[in-house]
């Protein structure tokens, strides 16, 4: 559909970045911080850990300057759950505390709206030493966890996200690195964790509402778009499920409390259904997001899957696993050119899936994350020419301004990433940020903050309220 007239972007729209704990703040073990199982993880050889990362735990006060500079009117980070419980639960560390009130307060100063994740992958390893998400104790971990932040944070967070990508932990998470290599049956083991996660959600949801009746509370899965490879039936039908399995079952239960039908016939065909006791549907079905966040990078096409093993295929330098024998199997589209990572790029499927979520859902969006990683190279002078990321993003946010045409709410536009961290397969030289870090792998340097050429062009679009896109 072409429109003549293009909407403009809302008056109070959020621009802004976004970021997670582990990914940019260092300071792993200082002030009481616990180890979480990203800390513990074996990383992929030749990538370095994220104990100093980009160091903002000791340099938030620069960092929230220059995303004033850039002229965010909002930023979106991730709370370390083992800042504030080290072990998970038991006694809470008011370093942790403190680091997020002075945070919190640095960007409220700037005049920058805080955009609390509750969990970005960082399970407290004292949880995983117990079990993690296959022991029900630990939805009471994280309902402690979700009150203590309201407590200590709701006076001035007024947008909490609960979990970040729970549907790439459960289908993903050996790539993440949140999957428990001991699992005996990880399929049925991860549905199971993905049931006490959705439940852990919706109680932290109808805590929200109770404990800061004026703030609003939503959900922030990984969703896009899903092509089928080509007009042949079975090929609609292939993407049909897989849609269902990486998208629909996520937010159907976030916003409709139940099952997507397709996904449970999924489990029951597989032996993948998981333990539901008594009350759990009840507390489902009365979560009642006021919102829905979601990460987009690229959509994804599938074919019928015959039931070859050679169905199951990889995409992108993460080595995600794209396809299930007899379900679907992954299919490269031959329409989309890709990045030097190998992800496709499409901001046409963006638009798509702006459109597919607010059909279906009738909530607010907000895009929480989108963003083109690149060996970003630091030039004389100090100057970091990333002219294809300002391609990438004028390309999504013309999309999205389409889509806003559409009738599409949108509420607010933070990529990846605010600031340049730790990624978690190419380490410090897969970079993200409008703001350049530097350091390399194995050498921290001096871990200046510099001013990429993207920095200047979002503070263009900042300050035009997305008019001025060149």
């Amino acid at each position: 559909m072409k429109h003549t007239n293009l909407k403009k972007f809302p008056d109070a729209f959020f621009w802004g970045g976004s970021t997670s704990a582990y990914q940019i703040e260092g300071a792993w073990n200082e002030d009481g911080k616990g180890p979480s199982v990203i800390d513990m993880a074996n990383h992929v050889e030749g990538v370095t850990d994220f104990k100093v990362a980009s160091d903002h735990y000791h340099r938030y006060q620069e960092d929230v300057a220059l995303l004033a500079e850039l002229g965010f009117k909002a930023y979106r980070f991730s709370i370390a759950w083992t800042r504030i419980y080290p072990h998970g639960s038991g006694e809470v560390n008011p370093k942790g505390i403190e680091f997020y009130n002075n945070l919190i307060n640095e960007l409220i100063k700037n005049n920058i709206e805080p955009i609390v994740t509750m969990y970005h992958f960082d399970l407290p390893y004292a949880l995983q030493q117990k079990g993690g998400w296959s022991n029900r104790e630990t939805i009471d971990a994280f309902e402690t966890y979700s009150k203590t932040l309201f407590a200590n944070f709701g006076d001035r967070v007024n947008y909490w996200l609960t979990i970040n990508e729970q549907n790439m932990m459960i289908l993903h998470g050996d790539a993440i690195g949140t999957i428990d290599p001991n699992l005996e049956n990880p399929k049925k083991e991860l549905y199971q964790q993905n049931h006490h996660m959705l439940v852990a959600q919706a109680k932290a949801m109808k805590l929200c509402h109770q404990m800061l009746p004026e703030a609003k509370i939503g959900p922030a899965p990984n969703i896009v778009s899903i092509y089928p490879a080509s007009a042949k039936p079975e090929d609609v039908l292939a993407a049909d499920n897989f849609a269902a399995i990486r998208n629909w079952l996520y937010l159907d239960m976030a916003v409709f409390g139940r099952y997507n039908n397709v996904v449970w016939s999924y489990l029951e065909e597989n032996g993948y259904t998981p333990t539901i006791v008594e009350g759990d549907m009840d507390i489902l079905a009365n979560a009642n997001p006021d919102f829905i966040a979601f990460n987009y990078y690229t959509s994804q096409s599938v074919a019928e899957s015959t039931g070859d093993p050679s169905d199951i295929n990889h995409t992108g330098d993460q080595h995600i696993t794209i396809g299930e024998q007899g379900v679907y199997k992954g299919h490269k589209n031959e329409y989309l050119k890709t990045n030097e990572f190998g992800w496709e790029i499409d901001p046409v499927g963006f638009r798509t899936t702006l459109r597919e979520i607010y059909s279906r859902y009738h909530l607010p969006l907000i895009v929480t994350e989108l963003g083109l990683g690149a060996f970003d190279q630091l030039e004389e002078d100090d100057i970091v020419n990333d002219s294809y990321r300002i391609d990438f993003l004028k390309k999504h946010l013309e999309q999205l301004q389409l889509a806003i045409s559409d009738g599409v709410e949108v509420f607010g536009f933070c990529p990846w990433s605010a600031i340049d961290l730790v990624s978690t397969h190419q380490g410090s030289s897969k970079r993200y940020g409008f703001i350049y870090v530097n350091r390399d792998e194995f050498d921290l340097k001096d871990l200046r903050r510099i001013r990429k050429q993207s920095f200047y062009w979002y503070q263009g679009v900042i300050a035009s309220n997305g008019d001025k896109l060149d």
